[in-house]
């Protein structure tokens, strides 16, 4: 099954999606990575989510190529997070149709997926070109993930509320 947790920034929707993935039976969980290292704040946030995953995940580390590394994964895997993947694939010139494209495929692979996603439509409209495109790319990918999901969480204050 795809399950999509959707949520702001700091909203718990990770640490739901771990405690989610461990549910699953399986003899391995894998947990795929997708954000660069940007900055120093940016390599905190990462040693925060290491730290807590421990090792209870296989961690593989892909920026672009999801569909590549999901292939290689014989059991269950979190994805963290879609909104990083979409920021690497607009910073690296990638069309919307090749990022359309490469979400259908994740969301035909076999294995269950629980996908982890920010949501960033619930505030104002961006100011620049760029950051309106990420914000309506985003929108747009999430509806498309979440129509693909078997359930999908909003997660808000480290509370997830089944919308699907």
């Amino acid at each position: 099954m795809k399950t999509l947790f959707i949520g702001g920034v700091k909203s718990g929707k990770s640490r739901l999606a771990e405690d989610y993935i461990l549910k699953i039976n399986a003899p391995r969980h894998y947990y795929l990575a997708t954000t660069e290292f940007i900055d120093d704040e940016m390599q905190r946030r990462i040693a925060e989510h290491k730290a807590r995953r421990q090792e209870r995940f296989i961690t593989l580390e892909e920026p672009i190529r999801l569909v590549e590394e999901l292939q290689q994964c014989p059991g269950p895997v979190l994805v963290e997070c879609i909104s990083m993947w979409l920021n690497n694939m607009l910073h690296h010139n990638n069309k919307d149709d090749l990022i359309f494209s490469e979400i259908e495929q994740i969301m035909r692979l076999p294995q269950d997926l629980v996908l982890v996603q920010n949501e960033v439509g619930l505030g104002i409209i961006p100011d620049n070109a760029l950051a309106r495109q990420y914000v309506d790319l985003s929108g747009k990918v999430a509806q498309h993930v979440a129509h693909h999901c078997g359930r999908v969480f909003f997660c808000c204050a480290g509370q997830a509320l089944a919308l699907k």
